[in-house]
């Protein structure tokens, strides 16, 4: 259990830190097809070194994740995930010299301390083996995620980033729920098993829509929706079908420690901005003020001080 916790929150570090190298990477990197998702953007950023070092910290993180999947419940490392944003926000300070309100160190705080409630509620793992489709079911929804890409491409900014941000967390929460689907590490079942291509294409698709949603719209729209996307769906399907309980008689302390570490991210969507910020910092003499959530290359978003 506590080593469950200790990965889970190291893996947030990583991948909280990680986000703002891509998401500078991305920005800084000219956008290529008219459509919602573009394949090459993917092979472009990668010309970054921001996205590669991005990309070491998210190996590194997700072997933190697989850990973290194997002895906790899914709501409980998605709950951990979620504090990717507050890792964001307090990253953000010092490199991208950002200020944080109040409410923002509030939001901060919430966070850890939803994480705090968890540690204590949460049982171990799961060992439910799930309906016999279940793997199917993933594979199927993991290649939906990919598909909603495409779709996106045609919507209007603020909803195509809502779509895509929604879409690459459900892309991260079919990992989750597909790690705890593969039992059998024999070469013969990891090939037989629906749920290895399912957390291969989910992961693949997350990264790809992530990647757009930075470029293409309002990151902060994108990250709220991911948020959503990678928490509550992975967190039901862990508790319906694949057996995680908290501790006998803490589910409620569970639930708020859930909720409030969800909320408080919700409360930090705004830091998928941070890089935004410190491109504008570096380009314009005085930012402009714009309307709190949107902006653009022109209009960088308003300087909190």
């Amino acid at each position: 259990m506590l080593l469950g916790m200790i990965c889970a929150s190291a893996s947030a570090v990583c991948f909280g830190t990680a986000s703002v190298f891509q998401a500078v990477a991305a920005r800084t990197t000219a956008p290529g097809s008219a459509s919602g998702v573009d394949p090459r953007l993917l092979l472009r950023v990668l010309g970054q070194w921001r996205y590669l070092l991005g990309l070491a910290l998210d190996g590194v993180g997700f072997a933190l994740e697989l850990v973290a999947l194997r002895t906790l419940p899914i709501y409980a490392v998605g709950a951990a995930l979620a504090a990717t944003l507050a890792v964001t926000a307090v990253v953000a300070a010092p490199v991208l010299h950002t200020r944080l309100s109040r409410a923002e160190w509030g939001a901060v705080g919430v966070v850890c301390g939803g994480l705090a409630l968890l540690g204590l509620s949460s049982g171990a793992e799961g060992h439910a083996a799930g309906p016999p489709g279940l793997p199917v079911t993933v594979l199927v929804f993991a290649l939906a995620v990919l598909a909603s890409g495409a779709a996106a491409g045609r919507l209007p900014d603020r909803a195509r980033a809502a779509v895509l941000g929604l879409g690459a967390g459900c892309g991260f929460g079919v990992v989750e729920v597909a790690v705890r689907l593969v039992d059998d590490f024999a070469p013969s079942a990891l090939l037989t098993n629906p749920a290895v291509y399912a957390l291969l294409i989910g992961g693949g698709a997350a990264f790809l829509l992530l990647t757009s949603a930075f470029q293409r719209g309002s990151v902060t729209t994108a990250t709220a929706a991911m948020v959503i996307g990678e928490t509550v769906g992975p967190a039901l399907a862990g508790v319906l079908w694949l057996g995680d309980r908290p501790r006998e008689g803490l589910a409620p302390l569970a639930v708020l420690g859930f909720a409030l570490a969800v909320t408080g991210a919700l409360a930090l969507a705004r830091f998928g901005e941070a890089p935004a910020q410190d491109q504008a910092r570096n380009t314009a003499p005085r930012p402009m003020v714009t309307t709190p959530g949107t902006h653009s290359p022109n209009h960088p978003p308003k300087d909190r001080t």
